[in-house]
């Protein structure tokens, strides 16, 4: 299996939220910040480029294993794609799988599988076929994490803007991406109202 690094995106300050940056927010035996990390790492994952902004002194703070290191974006304001960027830019290079904090059900297996599933020049991302997902019609919702390899991950940072990261390059090339079925490991929700806080308590351990 290919060295992959994990770009977590972890730079928004949780507006909407109202609790401040979502990155610290409690969950399990720490942070979501930590339960991210860890899982990516469990996942097969090399390390992890953890990208910061708001709240960045306190972020860096988080107690993470040895193999996560930080890069802030000063950016950060402008929304998801410059920290789609930065993060793309600290990897090095290489591989990259991108991976959103605010995300409680991403687990080691789903990244194992996205890991396993990658076919060579291909974009790798999950897919979930539920409440947050679904069609309708039986179809997958391409969602988070994604994994990029190394030419294509750069390719996307370039074209990045505003608050979509790689979605839009995502949707101009989708006959780059497949599309893996992880709805039996996650449901792709994320944390951004306070409506959605019952997530932080609604995945076992």
């Amino acid at each position: 299996m290919k060295r992959t690094t994990a770009v977590l995106l972890a730079a928004g300050a949780g507006t909407r939220l109202g609790l401040g940056p979502k990155a610290l927010l409690p969950f399990r035996d720490g942070t979501l910040l930590a339960h991210a990390a860890r899982q990516l790492l469990d996942g097969g994952c090399s390390e992890v480029v953890v990208v910061v902004g708001a709240g960045a002194a306190e972020v860096r703070a988080t107690p993470l294993p040895p193999a996560c290191s930080f890069v802030e974006n000063p950016r950060w304001g402008e929304g998801m794609g410059s920290s789609f960027a930065a993060g793309v830019a600290a990897a090095g290079g290489g591989q990259v799988l991108v991976a959103l904090v605010d995300q409680p059900g991403m687990t080691s297996k789903l990244v194992a599988r996205l890991l396993n599933s990658q076919q060579p020049g291909r974009i790798t991302a999950a897919g979930y076929a539920n409440a947050f997902g679904a069609h309708g019609d039986g179809s997958l919702r391409r969602g988070n994490p994604v994994l990029f390899p190394a030419d294509l991950a750069a390719a996307a940072a370039d074209s990045a803007t505003g608050d979509s990261g790689a979605r839009e390059y995502l949707a101009a090339h989708r006959d780059l991406v497949d599309v893996v079925d992880c709805s039996d490991l996650g449901d792709g929700a994320d944390v951004d109202t306070p409506a959605d806080l019952h997530l932080l308590e609604g995945h076992p351990a």
